[in-house]
């Protein structure tokens, strides 16, 4: 089942080490952007796993954050959201991985749903008719010299 987030509006989205960012709503308009960005694009065919991950996060994160809270400069000044700022905050392993798990993964999970077949009308495929053709039992063999 697919439960629809019919809220349109930003949410709070808490990324631990006192890090919350304000996040748009993830839709496939800003998925399609993101696969579509050069930066994700015009990777390397031989790039890694990780890398393309970070790439997409950076990417995806310069489109829907638009606040934060416990971001700061070296001095501990607060820093406004910009996309060199988002950039280096998805450079922190920690930030990373809690934007990927609780952001991003909702929308890879639904587009792998999508994906998927479709289940039979009764649920199971057990009462399917087999279509398959018998082998031959009695097959001729060759005549022998």
């Amino acid at each position: 089942m697919i439960r629809l987030d019919l809220s349109s509006g930003p949410r709070w989205l808490d990324l631990g080490h006192g890090v919350r960012v304000e996040v748009l709503p993830l839709t496939t308009a800003i998925m399609i952007s993101a696969r579509n960005d050069p930066a994700v694009r015009d990777l390397p065919a031989d790039a890694r796993e990780e890398e393309r991950a970070l790439a997409f996060s950076k990417v995806v994160g310069r489109r829907v954050i638009i606040q934060w809270e416990g971001v700061g400069d070296a001095e501990g000044n607060p820093l406004e959201p910009t996309p060199e700022g988002i950039d280096a905050l998805m450079e922190c392993y920690p930030i990373f991985e809690a934007f990927q798990l609780r952001y991003i993964a909702k929308g890879i999970a639904l587009d792998l749903e999508k994906n998927a077949s479709a289940p039979s009308p009764n649920g199971t495929s057990a009462g399917a008719r087999d279509t398959a053709r018998p082998a031959k039992r009695n097959a001729r063999t060759a005549p022998q010299s």
